[in-house]
Protein backbone atom coordinates (compact mmCIF):
# COMPACT_ATOMS: atom_id res chain seq x y z
CA UNK A 1 0.00 0.00 0.00
CA UNK A 2 0.84 3.16 -0.97
CA UNK A 3 2.56 5.69 1.95
CA UNK A 4 2.21 8.96 0.64
CA UNK A 5 -0.73 10.53 0.09
CA UNK A 6 -1.89 12.71 -3.45
CA UNK A 7 -0.32 15.41 -2.54
CA UNK A 8 2.95 14.74 -1.39
CA UNK A 9 3.29 11.99 -4.48
CA UNK A 10 2.16 14.94 -7.02
CA UNK A 11 5.20 17.02 -5.30
CA UNK A 12 7.35 14.48 -5.83
CA UNK A 13 6.55 14.31 -9.51
CA UNK A 14 7.11 17.96 -9.74
CA UNK A 15 10.19 18.22 -8.47
CA UNK A 16 11.71 16.24 -10.62
CA UNK A 17 11.62 12.86 -7.97
CA UNK A 18 10.26 9.37 -8.30
CA UNK A 19 7.24 9.49 -7.08
CA UNK A 20 5.72 6.58 -5.00
CA UNK A 21 2.90 5.54 -7.97
CA UNK A 22 2.09 7.17 -10.73
CA UNK A 23 0.55 10.52 -9.72
CA UNK A 24 -2.76 11.78 -10.42
CA UNK A 25 -2.88 15.64 -11.65
CA UNK A 26 -5.99 18.25 -11.64
CA UNK A 27 -5.43 21.64 -13.62
CA UNK A 28 -7.93 22.96 -10.87
CA UNK A 29 -5.75 22.56 -8.32
CA UNK A 30 -3.99 25.73 -9.04
CA UNK A 31 -4.87 27.97 -6.86
CA UNK A 32 -5.27 31.60 -8.29
CA UNK A 33 -4.50 34.25 -5.61
CA UNK A 34 -6.96 36.81 -4.13
CA UNK A 35 -10.09 37.96 -5.37
CA UNK A 36 -8.90 41.93 -4.78
CA UNK A 37 -6.78 41.44 -7.83
CA UNK A 38 -10.14 40.17 -9.94
CA UNK A 39 -12.39 42.74 -10.61
CA UNK A 40 -15.69 41.44 -8.65
CA UNK A 41 -18.71 41.41 -11.42
CA UNK A 42 -21.23 43.63 -10.40
CA UNK A 43 -25.45 42.49 -10.59
CA UNK A 44 -26.34 42.99 -14.29
CA UNK A 45 -23.01 44.07 -16.14
CA UNK A 46 -20.74 41.61 -17.74
CA UNK A 47 -17.54 39.74 -16.51
CA UNK A 48 -14.40 41.77 -17.68
CA UNK A 49 -11.05 41.27 -16.08
CA UNK A 50 -8.68 43.62 -14.97
CA UNK A 51 -8.14 45.56 -18.13
CA UNK A 52 -11.46 45.80 -19.11
CA UNK A 53 -11.68 43.07 -21.54
CA UNK A 54 -15.98 41.52 -21.97
CA UNK A 55 -15.62 37.76 -20.69
CA UNK A 56 -18.35 35.30 -21.63
CA UNK A 57 -19.49 31.97 -20.66
CA UNK A 58 -18.18 28.96 -23.06
CA UNK A 59 -20.30 25.79 -22.56
CA UNK A 60 -18.56 23.88 -25.30
CA UNK A 61 -15.27 22.72 -23.27
CA UNK A 62 -14.56 19.80 -20.98
CA UNK A 63 -15.96 22.11 -18.38
CA UNK A 64 -17.95 25.55 -18.51
CA UNK A 65 -15.35 28.45 -18.71
CA UNK A 66 -15.49 32.01 -19.44
CA UNK A 67 -13.96 33.43 -22.03
CA UNK A 68 -12.88 36.66 -23.97
CA UNK A 69 -15.54 38.14 -26.39
CA UNK A 70 -14.47 37.52 -29.91
CA UNK A 71 -15.79 40.94 -31.26
CA UNK A 72 -15.20 44.93 -29.99
CA UNK A 73 -11.95 44.30 -29.02
CA UNK A 74 -11.10 47.28 -27.04
CA UNK A 75 -6.95 47.36 -28.57
CA UNK A 76 -7.17 47.90 -31.99
CA UNK A 77 -3.78 49.27 -32.25
CA UNK A 78 -0.83 48.39 -30.51
CA UNK A 79 1.13 51.67 -30.52
CA UNK A 80 -1.96 53.12 -28.67
CA UNK A 81 -1.48 50.16 -25.83
CA UNK A 82 -0.44 52.77 -23.17
CA UNK A 83 -3.63 54.84 -23.46
CA UNK A 84 -5.58 51.65 -23.13
CA UNK A 85 -3.96 48.66 -21.11
CA UNK A 86 -3.43 50.01 -17.65
CA UNK A 87 -3.33 48.32 -14.52
CA UNK A 88 -5.38 49.50 -11.84
CA UNK A 89 -4.14 50.90 -8.64
CA UNK A 90 -4.23 48.15 -6.40
CA UNK A 91 -3.76 50.00 -3.15
CA UNK A 92 -4.37 46.83 -0.99
CA UNK A 93 -2.84 46.65 2.63
CA UNK A 94 -1.11 44.13 4.17
CA UNK A 95 -4.05 43.13 5.98
CA UNK A 96 -5.80 41.96 3.40
CA UNK A 97 -3.16 39.98 1.63
CA UNK A 98 -2.90 38.43 5.35
CA UNK A 99 -6.83 37.90 5.14
CA UNK A 100 -6.98 36.12 2.01
CA UNK A 101 -4.46 34.38 2.44
CA UNK A 102 -5.75 32.61 5.91
CA UNK A 103 -9.35 32.14 4.01
CA UNK A 104 -6.92 30.36 1.59
CA UNK A 105 -5.39 28.23 4.02
CA UNK A 106 -8.80 27.52 6.04
CA UNK A 107 -10.01 26.24 2.64
CA UNK A 108 -6.96 24.00 1.83
CA UNK A 109 -7.21 20.18 1.65
CA UNK A 110 -4.22 18.45 2.55
CA UNK A 111 -4.56 16.42 0.74
CA UNK A 112 -3.79 18.11 -2.25
CA UNK A 113 -1.36 20.55 -3.60
CA UNK A 114 -1.59 23.79 -2.87
CA UNK A 115 0.23 26.63 -5.53
CA UNK A 116 -0.30 28.67 -9.12
CA UNK A 117 -0.19 32.30 -9.38
CA UNK A 118 -0.98 35.32 -9.91
CA UNK A 119 -0.67 35.89 -13.98
CA UNK A 120 -3.53 35.61 -17.19
CA UNK A 121 -0.51 34.64 -18.97
CA UNK A 122 0.88 36.64 -21.48
CA UNK A 123 -0.19 35.62 -25.03
CA UNK A 124 -3.74 35.18 -24.06
CA UNK A 125 -3.52 38.87 -22.29
CA UNK A 126 -2.51 40.04 -26.05
CA UNK A 127 -5.54 38.48 -28.10
CA UNK A 128 -7.90 38.82 -25.32
CA UNK A 129 -7.17 43.06 -25.75
CA UNK A 130 -7.03 42.69 -29.94
CA UNK A 131 -8.01 39.26 -30.98
CA UNK A 132 -5.84 36.85 -32.84
CA UNK A 133 -5.76 38.76 -36.14
CA UNK A 134 -4.84 41.86 -35.18
CA UNK A 135 -2.65 40.17 -31.75
CA UNK A 136 -0.49 38.05 -34.44
CA UNK A 137 -0.52 40.91 -36.71
CA UNK A 138 1.30 42.91 -33.77
CA UNK A 139 3.68 40.22 -32.87
CA UNK A 140 4.74 40.47 -36.97
CA UNK A 141 4.83 44.55 -37.32
CA UNK A 142 5.42 45.98 -33.85
CA UNK A 143 7.43 43.69 -32.03
CA UNK A 144 8.95 46.23 -30.05
CA UNK A 145 5.75 47.78 -28.75
CA UNK A 146 4.43 44.38 -27.94
CA UNK A 147 7.08 43.89 -26.06
CA UNK A 148 7.03 47.17 -24.18
CA UNK A 149 3.76 46.01 -23.16
CA UNK A 150 4.80 42.73 -21.87
CA UNK A 151 6.78 44.21 -19.62
CA UNK A 152 4.92 46.59 -17.93
CA UNK A 153 2.16 43.69 -17.57
CA UNK A 154 5.49 41.35 -16.04
CA UNK A 155 6.85 43.97 -13.43
CA UNK A 156 3.16 43.95 -12.22
CA UNK A 157 2.80 39.94 -12.48
CA UNK A 158 6.25 39.56 -10.68
CA UNK A 159 5.30 42.01 -7.93
CA UNK A 160 2.22 40.42 -7.17
CA UNK A 161 4.17 37.06 -7.33
CA UNK A 162 6.41 38.45 -4.49
CA UNK A 163 3.28 39.08 -2.53
CA UNK A 164 1.69 35.86 -3.00
CA UNK A 165 4.45 33.93 -2.44
CA UNK A 166 5.31 35.58 0.87
CA UNK A 167 1.77 35.59 2.27
CA UNK A 168 0.27 32.38 0.34
CA UNK A 169 3.34 29.85 1.14
CA UNK A 170 2.43 27.91 -2.36
CA UNK A 171 3.92 24.51 -3.10
CA UNK A 172 4.56 25.42 -6.84
CA UNK A 173 4.16 28.11 -9.53
CA UNK A 174 1.99 28.28 -12.33
CA UNK A 175 1.46 29.93 -15.77
CA UNK A 176 -1.72 29.37 -17.89
CA UNK A 177 -0.45 30.51 -21.07
CA UNK A 178 -2.48 28.80 -24.25
CA UNK A 179 -0.37 29.66 -26.94
CA UNK A 180 -0.76 26.57 -29.12
CA UNK A 181 -3.79 25.04 -32.17
CA UNK A 182 -4.25 21.35 -31.98
CA UNK A 183 -1.72 21.21 -34.71
CA UNK A 184 0.72 24.20 -34.41
CA UNK A 185 1.96 26.32 -32.60
CA UNK A 186 0.57 30.34 -33.01
CA UNK A 187 3.85 31.90 -33.01
CA UNK A 188 7.53 30.82 -34.78
CA UNK A 189 9.78 29.63 -32.39
CA UNK A 190 12.11 32.93 -33.14
CA UNK A 191 9.15 34.94 -32.49
CA UNK A 192 8.20 33.10 -29.08
CA UNK A 193 11.86 33.48 -28.07
CA UNK A 194 11.26 37.26 -28.74
CA UNK A 195 8.19 38.27 -27.65
CA UNK A 196 6.95 35.79 -25.06
CA UNK A 197 10.03 33.38 -23.33
CA UNK A 198 11.37 36.51 -21.46
CA UNK A 199 8.50 37.27 -19.31
CA UNK A 200 7.60 33.59 -18.76
CA UNK A 201 11.04 33.61 -17.41
CA UNK A 202 10.65 36.50 -14.89
CA UNK A 203 8.04 35.49 -13.88
CA UNK A 204 9.60 31.55 -13.20
CA UNK A 205 12.27 33.08 -11.66
CA UNK A 206 10.05 34.19 -9.03
CA UNK A 207 9.21 31.20 -7.71
CA UNK A 208 11.88 29.12 -8.27
CA UNK A 209 14.23 32.00 -6.23
CA UNK A 210 12.15 31.24 -3.53
CA UNK A 211 12.47 27.19 -4.15
CA UNK A 212 9.16 26.56 -5.78
CA UNK A 213 8.82 24.08 -8.79
CA UNK A 214 7.15 25.70 -11.48
CA UNK A 215 4.43 24.05 -14.26
CA UNK A 216 3.03 25.48 -17.41
CA UNK A 217 -0.47 24.80 -18.16
CA UNK A 218 -0.74 25.12 -22.42
CA UNK A 219 -2.93 23.01 -24.97
CA UNK A 220 -2.18 21.86 -28.36
CA UNK A 221 0.90 21.61 -29.81
CA UNK A 222 3.02 23.08 -27.94
CA UNK A 223 6.32 20.59 -28.18
CA UNK A 224 8.34 23.42 -30.46
CA UNK A 225 8.98 25.07 -27.14
CA UNK A 226 9.79 22.61 -24.78
CA UNK A 227 13.90 23.06 -24.79
CA UNK A 228 13.32 26.81 -23.67
CA UNK A 229 10.53 25.74 -21.56
CA UNK A 230 12.80 23.82 -19.51
CA UNK A 231 15.75 25.69 -19.62
CA UNK A 232 13.78 28.19 -17.61
CA UNK A 233 13.14 25.94 -14.97
CA UNK A 234 9.90 24.38 -15.54
CA UNK A 235 9.36 21.06 -14.81
CA UNK A 236 5.96 19.93 -15.34
CA UNK A 237 3.24 21.01 -18.53
CA UNK A 238 -0.29 20.09 -18.81
CA UNK A 239 -2.19 19.24 -20.82
CA UNK A 240 0.21 16.95 -23.40
CA UNK A 241 -2.62 16.66 -26.01
CA UNK A 242 -2.12 13.89 -28.95
CA UNK A 243 -0.49 15.82 -31.27
CA UNK A 244 2.47 16.32 -29.52
CA UNK A 245 4.79 13.35 -29.47
CA UNK A 246 4.56 12.45 -25.78
CA UNK A 247 6.95 9.13 -25.97
CA UNK A 248 9.53 11.62 -27.52
CA UNK A 249 9.51 13.84 -25.56
CA UNK A 250 9.59 11.67 -22.43
CA UNK A 251 12.78 10.04 -24.45
CA UNK A 252 14.70 13.10 -24.52
CA UNK A 253 13.39 14.83 -21.10
CA UNK A 254 13.10 12.07 -18.90
CA UNK A 255 11.88 13.48 -15.38
CA UNK A 256 13.05 17.05 -16.21
CA UNK A 257 9.61 17.41 -17.59
CA UNK A 258 6.76 15.51 -15.60
CA UNK A 259 4.21 15.05 -18.34
CA UNK A 260 0.58 15.79 -17.22
CA UNK A 261 -1.25 13.69 -19.77
CA UNK A 262 -4.32 11.96 -20.19
CA UNK A 263 -5.74 9.67 -23.04
CA UNK A 264 -7.87 11.66 -25.28
CA UNK A 265 -11.36 10.59 -25.70
CA UNK A 266 -12.77 12.62 -28.95
CA UNK A 267 -12.12 10.21 -31.01
CA UNK A 268 -13.82 7.03 -29.04
CA UNK A 269 -17.41 6.59 -29.92
CA UNK A 270 -20.38 4.54 -29.01
CA UNK A 271 -19.21 1.30 -31.25
CA UNK A 272 -15.95 1.75 -28.64
CA UNK A 273 -15.51 -1.72 -26.59
CA UNK A 274 -14.57 -1.49 -22.48
CA UNK A 275 -11.36 -3.94 -24.34
CA UNK A 276 -10.46 -1.25 -26.51
CA UNK A 277 -10.24 1.51 -23.65
CA UNK A 278 -8.92 -0.78 -20.84
CA UNK A 279 -6.01 -1.60 -23.71
CA UNK A 280 -5.58 1.57 -24.11
CA UNK A 281 -4.83 2.89 -20.28
CA UNK A 282 -2.32 0.10 -20.25
CA UNK A 283 -0.75 0.99 -23.27
CA UNK A 284 -0.42 4.66 -22.53
CA UNK A 285 0.66 3.93 -19.22
CA UNK A 286 3.76 1.50 -20.41
CA UNK A 287 5.12 4.24 -23.13
CA UNK A 288 5.03 6.77 -20.11
CA UNK A 289 4.89 5.77 -16.76
CA UNK A 290 9.13 3.99 -16.39
CA UNK A 291 11.13 6.31 -14.54
CA UNK A 292 8.88 8.96 -13.70
CA UNK A 293 8.14 12.25 -15.27
CA UNK A 294 4.25 11.31 -15.81
CA UNK A 295 0.80 12.04 -14.57
CA UNK A 296 -2.31 10.79 -15.49
CA UNK A 297 -5.59 13.09 -15.07
CA UNK A 298 -8.06 13.11 -11.98
CA UNK A 299 -10.10 10.78 -13.87
CA UNK A 300 -13.07 10.93 -11.25
CA UNK A 301 -13.16 14.54 -12.33
CA UNK A 302 -14.19 13.87 -15.64
CA UNK A 303 -16.94 11.03 -14.34
CA UNK A 304 -18.54 13.86 -12.44
CA UNK A 305 -19.02 16.14 -15.37
CA UNK A 306 -22.57 17.63 -15.26
CA UNK A 307 -23.84 16.78 -18.50
CA UNK A 308 -21.73 14.10 -19.32
CA UNK A 309 -23.29 11.49 -21.85
CA UNK A 310 -23.77 7.36 -21.21
CA UNK A 311 -20.94 6.89 -23.82
CA UNK A 312 -19.03 8.99 -22.25
CA UNK A 313 -19.57 8.10 -18.71
CA UNK A 314 -18.47 4.33 -19.54
CA UNK A 315 -15.14 5.12 -21.19
CA UNK A 316 -14.14 7.63 -18.06
CA UNK A 317 -15.81 4.78 -15.55
CA UNK A 318 -13.42 1.90 -17.91
CA UNK A 319 -10.43 4.21 -17.80
CA UNK A 320 -10.59 5.11 -13.73
CA UNK A 321 -10.94 1.22 -13.17
CA UNK A 322 -7.84 0.03 -15.03
CA UNK A 323 -5.82 3.09 -13.83
CA UNK A 324 -6.65 1.83 -10.60
CA UNK A 325 -5.92 -1.59 -11.17
CA UNK A 326 -2.14 -0.62 -12.80
CA UNK A 327 -0.93 2.65 -11.12
CA UNK A 328 0.77 0.50 -8.18
CA UNK A 329 2.60 -1.90 -10.05
CA UNK A 330 5.45 0.42 -11.80
CA UNK A 331 7.57 2.64 -8.87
Amino acid sequence: MPTLNKRENFLRLIRRELPEYIPEYNLFWAFGGPAFLRPAPEPGKPMTNMFGVEYVMDSGGIVPAAMPKTHDFILTDITKWRDIVKIPDYDVSDSAWEDAAKQAADARNPELPFGGGVSAGWFQTLVSLMGFTEGLSACFEEPDEVKAMMEYFTDWSVEMSKKYIYYYKPEFGFIGDDIAHERNPFLSLEMFQDLIAPYWRRYYAVYLDAGLPVGMHNCGHFELYLDDLVDMGCSFWDPVQSSNDAVAIKAKFGRELALCAGIETRFYDENTTEEEVRTAVREYCDALAPGGGFAMPELALFVEMPGISEVELKHFTWMGDEFEKIRYSYY
